[in-house]
């Protein structure tokens, strides 16, 4: 079976020979060549070591991870760059997988975690760190559970409002619904603002919205 083969881009010497010895240590894994930073990955590159994946940090001088994604990706679009960093803010991840990073893993993870994520990626799959996943995991969990808690909001709505409420989402229109209910357009258009009102919708959309997250149409 042929080797993974990999560039490492690290502008800290001691970083960078630590990672090399990690994954120098694996039989299945050669590093082809190492750099401190983007512009000499593409040199390297240019000279005609073609390797499977860069393994880079984010900040490097002259040319950063974040540029060298984007330069790989032009010239080399079957190179895969995974970004190992310190950085863990959100805007730093997403900025690497939009620019067509492979993998986003911290300089924190066990030795077997990176690993795992160069294999992964060599096989084909993105991979975000397990920290990193569980961060944004949480967040994502907190801020579905305070968005349901603000919209499942039960309102204390008369049957009457409730019938306008489901002729608004029909299409009704004010005067129409009063036809249908044998009442005045005045007082539709009474109902209509106090179910607004109540609601705390903004407009007739949001207030049919409310009115189907809360399970008030028939």
């Amino acid at each position: 079976m042929d080797k993974l083969k990999i560039i490492l881009a690290e502008d800290h010497n001691l970083v960078r020979n630590g990672i090399k010895m990690l994954l120098e240590s694996q039989a299945d894994i050669e590093v082809i060549a190492e750099a401190d930073d983007g512009t000499r990955v593409l040199e390297h590159m240019a000279s005609g070591l073609i390797p499977d994946i860069i393994l880079a940090d984010i900040n490097m001088p002259e040319m950063d991870g974040i540029s060298l994604i984007k330069a790989v990706k032009s010239s080399h679009p079957d190179i895969k760059v995974v970004i190992l960093s310190m950085l863990d803010h959100e805007k730093y991840v997403m900025q690497a997988f939009m620019e067509g990073s492979y993998g986003y893993i911290l300089k924190n993870v066990n030795e077997s975690e990176m690993l795992f994520a160069l294999k992964t990626v060599a096989g084909g799959a993105k991979y975000l760190c397990v920290e990193l996943t569980e961060t944004m995991l949480n967040r994502c969990i907190h801020e579905a559970s305070a968005q349901s808690e603000q919209e499942e909001v039960q309102v204390d709505l008369s049957m009457r409002e409730i019938e306008v409420l489901n002729l608004v989402a029909e299409g009704y229109t004010n005067q129409e619904m009063a036809d249908k209910l044998f009442l005045s357009k005045r007082t539709i258009e009474g109902h209509r603002q106090m179910l607004i009102d109540k609601t705390g919708s903004k407009n007739t959309a949001s207030l049919i919205r409310f009115a189907v997250v809360n399970g008030y149409l028939n």
